[in-house]
């Protein structure tokens, strides 16, 4: 199966709410995602400010031939350090999320085993200016399999009827 089709059905259902960068992305991605929301609520009047909240999700999408245990591992690695890296902790953070979708042609054996147990989690200041969290999911193109880790399951309705 060519891996094109479903990459530009994944791609064109981020772009109704992420702004997509599919070039000059950071290596050895396929496309990058990024969504920002801000949140206020006042009385009355703006200057009279209750709380704010922002959130911010960073999406980076991975498209090979074969996954196995090692790109996984240098992908899971590359895709949290550089989205942690656009965080900015502040008394009005709420979170900034990593997700990781890989499609691939082929799921190695071990490489999908070890899936699940890749998770990521940072607190700023004991939550008080947010956190982060890491989403991962992988897609084997060749026989529909989806592997996720916990915080991925809500991706699979995403990419379920992309093949």
């Amino acid at each position: 199966m060519n891996l094109t089709e479903p990459f530009e059905k994944l791609i064109s259902r981020f772009e109704t709410y992420y702004d997509v960068k599919r070039e000059r992305v950071t290596p050895p991605f396929d496309a990058e995602a990024v969504f920002h929301s801000h949140d206020e609520q006042f009385f009355l009047v703006r200057s009279a400010t209750i709380s704010e909240a922002e959130s911010h999700e960073y999406v980076y999408f991975a498209v090979r031939e074969l996954l196995d245990k090692e790109l996984l591992l240098q992908l899971d690695e590359e895709a949290w350090n550089t989205g942690l890296s656009h965080v900015n902790p502040h008394k009005d953070h709420r979170n900034s999320d990593v997700t990781l979708i890989i499609l691939a042609e082929q799921i190695s054996e071990d490489a999908a085993a070890l899936i699940p147990g890749l998770r990521h989690y940072k607190s700023y200041r004991f939550s008080l200016q947010g956190w982060s969290q890491y989403r991962l999911i992988a897609v084997e193109t060749s026989s529909g399999r989806i592997v996720c880790n916990r915080q991925g399951r809500d991706l699979k309705k995403l990419v379920s009827d992309i093949l």
